[in-house]
C-alpha cells in the first residue's frame, strides 16, 4: 500500500478512498484471507469480487479488495454512499443521489455477510468499520432497499458463487489443537498455596527471612480464584495491607511507587472488595496515575514516555493499567499506548519495556496479560487482534505454549496467561485445550511446576494456572458472590432532585456502576467530552454523544462527566474536525434534521439546560419550523406528509422531537406531529420504524413512541399507549430478549424496559426477564454486546441504550439536575493528523462475477467507465479513519437505533 497525500483544499466537504492495490483472488482461500463481492448490477454492471488476505475490518476488507467509497457529507467516510471499482464511475453517481444525508431506505448499499460453511446470507449486524471479518468470511454489497429485518433485498447470487475456490470448506484458524478435555483441581491447589505460606500470612523465599511480597501476592490472587473469600486470604490480604508501604514504597512515601508492587496490591484490593485508594493507608491508584513518565530514561524509573515509574517490565505495565481500569479511573492514554508499543511485527508482546526500533521478541505469557490490558482499555482491536493470532498461532498441539523464543518445553506460566486471554477473546478450544494441558502437568500435592515434566512446585507457575483452571483472570478476579442487581432509580444523595423511576420487581439485572465506567473511559469518551464515529478518528457522532448523556442522566452514576458532554454541546465544543453540534442539526441551512434538533432540545430539557440557547441555537423555535405543512415533491424527500418533521426519517425521530416540543411547553406547536405519530400506529398496537411506513413492526419504535403519547397524555394517547405496551409484552423472547434489526437485540431490550415500565405494575415480570436478559450481555468491560447472537464485544450504542434503558426512566421524564457539578478541565485543542494509507487504483477481471487484483486490463463493465478518482481530496482526508457505529444499514439502522 502506497502512503496517500493531502490536499489541504479546505473547502472540499466530501472524500474519496481509493482501493489497494488487490490480493490477487488465488491469494484468498477457504481458510485464508476474506472475499468481498459488489453487485453493480442496478448499474448496467456485474457481481464483481476481491480478496483482502489479512482482513481487519470490513471497511478495510472493501478497499484491499479494490473498490472505491465515498461517505456523505453529514455522516462522513463511513457512511457509505457511493461505491466504485478501482478507476471506475462511483455508484450512484451525483445525479442520482446528493450524498449529502443519508440515503433513503429503498436505495442504498446494503452490507451482507456468510460465514465459512454458510450458504446463506445475512444482514450484517454492524457497520464495516466495527465489523471483524474472519479467515474464510464473505462480504456482499448490494444497492436498493431492505425491510427492517433484512428479508428482502439480498444478493442474487450465493455465497458459494462468490467465495474463494469454491466450496463451503470450514477454516480451521491457526494450530487448532485436539486434545482430551482435562480440569485443574482447585481445592488441591488451594491446599499447597496454603501450606506455602508461613504463619498463613506470607511467603518467605527458603533461607531467607523477609517476606517475599511479589510471591505472597501471587499467593492471594490463586486463593482468590480457586476458594473465593477465605480466612485465609483474609489473613493473606491483612499483611500486606499491613506492609504496603514496605512493598510499594521502598523507596520512601515521598517517592514514586514501585508501579508493579502498587498494581498488585490494588488488584488484590479490587478482587476482595477492599479500597485501592485506601489500602494500607496508601491511595495505591492516585499513586499509578499521577507518576506516569513524560520523557525517557533521563527520569529515574522510566525507558519511555508512557512508562508507570519503576514498571520495569511489561508486564507490570499491564498490572498497572488493569488496576486503573477496574477501579473505574482512566489509565492515561499514553500508558495504554505504551503497551501497544511492546507489540512485534507477529502480534506477539515483548516483556521487556523497548523503545520504539528496539528488538521485539515477544512471549505468550507477556502476550496474554498485555491482550487482556488493551481488552478491558478498549479502542485497541487491531492490536488484540493481532496478539490473538500470534497466541492462535504459538499454541502446540497439545494444547500447551512455549515460554520464549527458542524454547522446546512447555511452560506453565506461559500456557495459563495464554489461556486466560483467549478464554477472554472467545477462543474456548484454544483456551479449553491450554487448561487441559496444564491439568495433567499438575502435581501430586496440587502445585505446578514452572515447566513440562517439572517435580517441584513454585508459586509463580501455580497462581496463574489456578486462574485458568477457575475460568478468571485479573481483570475478573474477584471474592463477590453474585447478588441481584436492582438499577438504580434516583441518583447518588445529593441536595438536587433527582430523576426517580418507576417502582420495578427487585431481579438479577445489569452492573450500572460498570456500564457508566465503560460509557465513560477515557478509550470512549473523548476529552471527556463526546464520542467519536470510530477508532483512531476524531470526528464527533453526536447523535451517540447524546444516547450517552441520556444514559448518564438517567443513572446519577457520573454527574461530572455528564456535564462535560452537555457543556461540550451547550457551549460550542467543537470535535476535531471543529464541528459543532449545530453542524450535526443543521439549523440555518436547507438540511435541518427535526429529528437531531428534537435529540439535542430534550436533552437541554432534561439536564436543566435552556433548549432556547443550546449550543448557540433556539432548538425549540427550529424545531417549530420543522414541522411540515405537507409532503414534500420528488426528488424533494424532506417531508414525509404533513406533521412529521423535516428529514426525520424514522419513528424514532418523530417521537423524540415530539417529547422535546411537549417538554418545551410547545404543547399547541405539537399536535400535528402528535397526530401523525398516532396515524402512524398499526391496528396491533405496533409502529412501524421508519418513516415514510414501509408496513414492518418494530420494538424500538413503539417503545419510545410509547413514551411521546404517554408525555401528550389525553384518552386518545393513553388508549394507543395501552396497546403499544400490550404488543411489546407480547413480543418478549424466551430469555428475556426482544427482536430488533440485529436479532435478539440490547437496543430493543432495553427500550422495553422503558416502555414497559410506563405500566410497570402490570408488567413488572416481563421487566424483570428483560433485565436479567440485559445483564447476561454485558461484558467484563462494563459495556454490552449488540445483541445475543453474532459477533461478541462491547459496543458503544448498545452500551448507552441498556446503561439508560435499564433503569426504565422514560425520556418524556427524564430529568438530572447538573447544580453541584464543576465544569470539567478543558482538553488542549487541536488534533493530530492521522497518517493516512491510501491504496492503488486496480481493476481486473472478467467475466460474470469479475475478480478484482488479477492483474488483467479488463475489470468489467463497470470498472473502465468514468474518470480517475484522486487518491484522497482535501482536508476532509483526516475522515478516512471514521466509522459510523452501524455504517451500512443506512438510513434504516440509523432510524431504528435512534441516532437521527
Amino acid at each position: 500500500m502506497a502512503v496517500a497525500f493531502l490536499s489541504l483544499a479546505m473547502c472540499v466537504t466530501l472524500i474519496t478512498v481509493t482501493p489497494a492495490a488487490a490480493d490477487p483472488l488465488g491469494d484468498c482461500t477457504a481458510t485464508e484471507g476474506a472475499i468481498v463481492a459488489v453487485d453493480f448490477g442496478p448499474f448496467g454492471g456485474e457481481v464483481e469480487r476481491g480478496c483482502d488476505t489479512t482482513p481487519t475490518t470490513g471497511y478495510e476488507l472493501l478497499h484491499e479488495a479494490g473498490f472505491t467509497t465515498e461517505g456523505t457529507q453529514h455522516d462522513g467516510p463511513a457512511f457509505i454512499c457511493r461505491i466504485g471499482l478501482g478507476s471506475g464511475t462511483q455508484y450512484p453517481t451525483t445525479d442520482e443521489e446528493s450524498c449529502v444525508l443519508t440515503p433513503p431506505a429503498t436505495a442504498y448499499w446494503s452490507y451482507w455477510l456468510a460465514a465459512p460453511g454458510q450458504n446463506k446470507w445475512t444482514y450484517s449486524q454492524y457497520g464495516a468499520m466495527d465489523r471483524k471479518p474472519k479467515d474464510g468470511d464473505v462480504d456482499a454489497w448490494v444497492f436498493g432497499g431492505t425491510d427492517i429485518g433484512g428479508t428482502t433485498g439480498k444478493p442474487t447470487f450465493t455465497p458459494d458463487e462468490v467465495r474463494a475456490q469454491g466450496g463451503t470448506g470450514t477454516p480451521d484458524p491457526g494450530n487448532t489443537p485436539t486434545v482430551a478435555p482435562g480440569t485443574i483441581d482447585l481445592a488441591a491447589a488451594a491446599d499447597w498455596v496454603g501450606s506455602a505460606l508461613k504463619d498463613g500470612e506470607r511467603v518467605v523465599d527458603d533461607g531467607a527471612d523477609t517476606p517475599n511480597y511479589l510471591l505472597t501476592t501471587e499467593a492471594a490472587y490463586a486463593l482468590a480464584a480457586a476458594e473465593g473469600g477465605s480466612a485465609t486470604l483474609d489473613k493473606v490480604t491483612a499483611f500486606l495491607a499491613a506492609h504496603t508501604g514496605d512493598y510499594a514504597y521502598a523507596s520512601g512515601e515521598d517517592q514514586a511507587p514501585d508501579a508493579t508492587a502498587a498494581a498488585r496490591l490494588a488488584l488484590i484490593a479490587e478482587a476482595t472488595e477492599a479500597d485501592p485508594r485506601d489500602f494500607g493507608g496508601h491511595d495505591l491508584i492516585a499513586g499509578l496515575a499521577d507518576n506516569v513518565c513524560t520523557t525517557g530514561p533521563t527520569t529515574p524509573g522510566c525507558t519511555a514516555p508512557g512508562d508507570f515509574r519503576h514498571a520495569s517490565y511489561g508486564d507490570g505495565q499491564a498490572l498497572a493499567v488493569l488496576a486503573l481500569l477496574r477501579a473505574g479511573a482512566a489509565p492515561p492514554a499514553a500508558t495504554v499506548e505504551r503497551l501497544t508499543q511492546l507489540q512485534c511485527d507477529d502480534g506477539g508482546i515483548t516483556s521487556i519495556l523497548i523503545r520504539p526500533g528496539e528488538n521485539c521478541d515477544g512471549d505468550p505469557a507477556t502476550t496474554g496479560l498485555v491482550a487482556l490490558a488493551l481488552r478491558e482499555a478498549g479502542g485497541q482491536d487491531t492490536a488484540v487482534a493481532k496478539a490473538r493470532t500470534y497466541l492462535k498461532k504459538a499454541q502446540s498441539g497439545n494444547g500447551a505454549f512455549l515460554g520464549y523464543t527458542g524454547s522446546t518445553t512447555g511452560s506453565i506460566h506461559a500456557t495459563a496467561y495464554a489461556a486466560q486471554a483467549l478464554s477472554a477473546l472467545g477462543d474456548t478450544v484454544q483456551a479449553g485445550a491450554a487448561v487441559s494441558w496444564l491439568s495433567r502437568e499438575q502435581l501430586d500435592g496440587g502445585g505446578f511446576g514452572f515447566e513440562e515434566g517439572a517435580a517441584d512446585p513454585a508459586l509463580y507457575a501455580t497462581s496463574p494456572a489456578v486462574l485458568a483452571g477457575a475460568g478468571t483472570d485479573l481483570v475478573r478476579l474477584t471474592t463477590k458472590a453474585p447478588e441481584p442487581t436492582d438499577p438504580p432509580t434516583t441518583g447518588p444523595p445529593t441536595t438536587q432532585p433527582p430523576t426517580t423511576g418507576p417502582t420495578r420487581p427487585a431481579r438479577e439485572g445489569p452492573d450500572l456502576k460498570k456500564g457508566v465506567a465503560y460509557l465513560t473511559g477515557a478509550a470512549n469518551l473523548r476529552q471527556g467530552q463526546y464520542y467519536a464515529v470510530g477508532t483512531g478518528s476524531s470526528r464527533a457522532d453526536f447523535g451517540l454523544t447524546i444516547d450517552g448523556a441520556y444514559a448518564l442522566a438517567a443513572t446519577g452514576l457520573n454527574n461530572d462527566k455528564l456535564r462535560g458532554i452537555v457543556d461540550f454541546l451547550d457551549k460550542g465544543g467543537k470535535d476535531g474536525e471543529g464541528r459543532t453540534l449545530r453542524d450535526w442539526t443543521g439549523t440555518g441551512t436547507a438540511y435541518a434534521l427535526g429529528g437531531s434538533l428534537g435529540k439535542a432540545a430534550l436533552l437541554a430539557e432534561a439536564v436543566g439546560r435552556d433548549p432556547r440557547s443550546f449550543g448557540g441555537q433556539d432548538l425549540v423555535a427550529a424545531l417549530a419550523k420543522a414541522v411540515c405543512a405537507g409532503p414534500s415533491q420528488a426528488p424533494d424527500r424532506s417531508c414525509a406528509a404533513k406533521g412529521a418533521y423535516t428529514y426525520a426519517p424514522s419513528v424514532f425521530s418523530q417521537s423524540l422531537a415530539v417529547m422535546a416540543q411537549l417538554r418545551a411547553d410547545g404543547r399547541t406547536a405539537a399536535q400535528e406531529p402528535i397526530a401523525y405519530l398516532e396515524s402512524l400506529q398499526h391496528g396491533s398496537g405496533a409502529w412501524p420504524s421508519l418513516i415514510p411506513a414501509t408496513g414492518d413492526s418494530d420494538v424500538d419504535s413503539t417503545a419510545v413512541a410509547a413514551m411521546a403519547l404517554d408525555l401528550a397524555g389525553g384518552e386518545k394517547a393513553d388508549k394507543a399507549v395501552d396497546k403499544a405496551l400490550s404488543w411489546i409484552a407480547g413480543k418478549q423472547l424466551p430469555d428475556g430478549g426482544f427482536p430488533g434489526a440485529a436479532g435478539n437485540s440490547v437496543n430493543s431490550a432495553a427500550l422495553a424496559v422503558q416502555g414497559l415500565s410506563l405500566d410497570a405494575e402490570r408488567y413488572g415480570p416481563e421487566i424483570a426477564e428483560a433485565l436479567t436478559f440485559l445483564a447476561g450481555q454485558q461484558n467484563t468491560d462494563g459495556g454490552f454486546n449488540v445483541a445475543e447472537e453474532g459477533q461478541r464485544g462491547s459496543d458503544l450504542r448498545a452500551s448507552t441504550q441498556a446503561v439508560g434503558g435499564a433503569t426504565g426512566i422514560s425520556f418524556g421524564t427524564l430529568e438530572r439536575s447538573l447544580t453541584g457539578t464543576a465544569p470539567q478541565p478543558t482538553p488542549s485543542t487541536g488534533a493530530s493528523t492521522p497518517t493516512i494509507i491510501t491504496p492503488d487504483d486496480s481493476t481486473g477481471g472478467t467475466g460474470g462475477i469479475v475478480d478484482t487484483g488479477s492483474g488483467g486490463s479488463g475489470g468489467g463493465a463497470l470498472a473502465s467507465t468514468g474518470v480517475q478518482i484522486a487518491a484522497l481530496i482535501g482536508f476532509a482526508a483526516l475522515l478516512v479513519g471514521a466509522g459510523w457505529r452501524v455504517v451500512v444499514g443506512g438510513r434504516r439502522r440509523a432510524a431504528t437505533e435512534g441516532r437521527i
